[in-house]
């Protein structure tokens, strides 16, 4: 993982048309241009393949990211997603999310197989974690805590606790650790000390642009 710290990272969710997107993406595009970090934008599927067309050739200073990938590979697997559809396409995808643990019941072989697909398809895998308990596969770099009482309640965890995880995260491995979870430009800042928590996962706060502005400008160390 070679990007430029801080990641700020926009998990827009099952939000948004096309053409809100494509007004999203001009929007945020100067800034994120002077943004000293790394923008992920993590739209819908069916907007993967415009928004990436756009990002290049615009020239646009955003990273693409998938919401998901498929536990299984290319097949008879109806719906599904496969991570080699999207390697060419993405950069990187959310993998654990806890809408998905538990709106989809998946499990830790599920995510363990998701992990793998990922890295198979050169996309770095942006895994979420409850807690320092939570099972991390094997090849994960980026690891975002996301404390389930956190996440679209408007109630975030405190600074102090959610470095306090990063550094119990740490010292499991070398990861880049981000914080999700209720995060707006209001608090941003305080989420984020280098070599501590290295950015964040933006949900409803990413939705509208101006917020995510002001995110991008309040982000730094």
């Amino acid at each position: 993982m070679n990007e430029a710290l801080p990641l700020v990272i926009a998990n827009i969710k099952a939000n948004k048309t096309w053409e809100e997107i494509e007004k999203w993406l001009d929007q945020v595009a100067d800034s994120a241009a002077n943004f000293s970090g790394t923008v992920i934008f993590c739209p819908s599927y069916p907007f993967l393949p415009s928004a990436a067309k756009k990002i290049k050739t615009g020239g646009l200073k955003i990273k693409l990211g998938a919401q998901d990938i498929s536990r299984f590979e290319q097949g008879a697997y109806t719906g599904e997603v496969a991570a080699s559809q999207l390697g060419a396409i993405c950069q990187y995808a959310i993998i654990g999310h806890s809408e998905r643990r538990q709106n989809f019941k998946e499990t830790d072989q599920d995510l363990q197989s998701k992990v793998k697909n990922a890295k198979n398809a050169n996309i770095e895998p942006i895994f979420c974690v409850q807690d320092e308990n939570t099972k991390i596969p094997n090849g994960v770099k980026i690891v975002a805590y996301e404390p389930v009482f956190a996440i679209g309640t408007g109630n975030p965890d405190t600074p102090e606790n959610a470095k306090s995880m990063s550094g119990k995260l740490k010292s499991l491995s070398e990861y880049v650790v981000i914080y999700g979870g209720s995060v707006t430009s209001a608090n941003v800042k305080s989420f984020l000390e280098k070599d501590v928590l290295d950015g964040v996962l933006v949900g409803g706060a990413s939705l509208d642009a101006s917020e995510f502005i002001k995110i991008l400008e309040s982000a730094t160390y």
